[in-house]
């Protein structure tokens, strides 16, 4: 493979641009040398070989300095064209040119590197803390579901023959919700997976939004005991060119996320439409809103409010906000006058009428 700097240019380019630049800049130099002075040309150099040691490896930049040096030397200090130096101010001045810009060059080269070594320790930590939040937060959110499924087998096992059908219903279901939980957990996980791997392929088609979010309630149906959702169809929208699994899973985590954390007997709001060539979804509670200085942080990985009810990863609205920009969507958040928070997801997409739609 060929070394790359941490900008992506190999060394070659470096070489290229490099001399390239102290090249154009001397020409540039030698034609204004009249109005300047040799003295000005020397600081216009040493600028150029500072800013390229920001970007280019030390070894290149080193060449870029002692050919600066030497440029300067035979183009402008007199007399030109000779490499010799006639008074000692000059050859003191070479000579202290000379070494500014080699030290510049490495020490620029040095300090860059440092930083670099440091940011990436900081990412190095930052990569564990995450997946030291992830097992600690996996450790609780699978085993108490696990536990639950094996609490219930274990009972239906051994005690089979004693217990009524309406007990039995009730342990059938408890393994059913902590299945379901189970399967979303994991599921989260894939694609939190799919998302950091970059291994996700748009399969867009023409789609009912009506008929997504109908789809999306009634697989969130189980939880809604005490909670009211509101979602009038618009016949009016049109078909969507959308990818319908991602979008389907954007639209299910947050309406999830609200249906988990909002208070009893909230209700909460669906509404859809097609504007400026974007699908529009709106899913708003009436519950107790986010704080102001915790919206920034809503969409990143495991993070969960203080004082939040128990149960989930934190991962769910952070999948939503990375399949919406796979689409080259967004998710905005804010919180409602009235109270509670709206979550309002933009999705660019084609559109076309049913009845043109069934022309074609």
């Amino acid at each position: 493979m060929k070394n790359k700097n941490e900008t992506g240019l190999t060394k070659t380019l470096q070489y290229l641009i490099g001399i390239g630049s102290i090249l154009f800049i001397s020409l540039v130099c030698y034609f204004f040398i009249p109005l300047i002075g040799y003295h000005v040309v020397a600081l216009i150099l040493l600028l150029a070989v500072s800013i390229l040691a920001i970007f280019f490896e030390i070894l290149p930049v080193v060449i870029m300095a002692v050919l600066s040096a030497l440029i300067w030397n035979f183009l402008f200090i007199p007399p030109q064209y000779t490499f010799k130096i006639n008074t000692p101010e000059d050859a003191l001045l070479f000579l202290m040119y000379f070494v500014i810009a080699v030290m510049n060059a490495v020490f620029t080269t040095k300090i860059r590197k440092a930083e670099a070594t440091a940011r990436r320790r900081k990412e190095k930590e930052k990569t564990i803390a995450l997946y030291n939040t992830m097992l600690n937060s996996l450790s609780h959110e699978l085993k108490t579901p696990i536990a639950a499924v094996i609490s219930a087998v274990d009972t239906l096992q051994e005690h089979q023959s004693r217990l009524s059908e309406s007990q039995a219903t009730e342990l059938y279901a408890e393994i059913e919700t902590a299945s379901q939980r189970l399967n979303r957990q994991v599921g989260n996980l894939l694609n939190m997976s799919r998302l950091e791997s970059d291994f996700i392929q748009i399969q867009k088609d023409w789609h009912d939004l009506n008929e997504i979010l109908y789809k999306v309630i009634n697989l969130n149906f189980q939880e809604v005991v005490s909670e009211k959702i509101r979602f009038t169809e618009d016949e009016t929208l049109p078909l969507v060119k959308i990818d319908a699994a991602l979008t389907e899973q954007i639209f299910h985590n947050i309406l999830h996320n609200a249906l988990q954390y909002t208070p009893a007997k909230s209700k909460i709001e669906i509404k859809a439409t097609y504007e400026n060539g974007c699908a529009v979804v709106s899913i708003a509670d009436n519950g107790k809103g986010i704080p102001e200085d915790k919206l920034s942080l809503i969409f990143e990985k495991f993070y969960r409010l203080p004082e939040t009810a128990a149960g989930g990863t934190g991962l769910g609205l952070s999948i939503a906000q990375g399949f919406a920009k796979a689409q080259n969507g967004t998710i905005f958040i804010k919180n409602r006058k009235t109270g509670g928070a709206e979550f309002i997801i933009n999705l660019p997409a084609e559109s076309i009428h049913p009845k043109d739609y069934s022309n074609e």
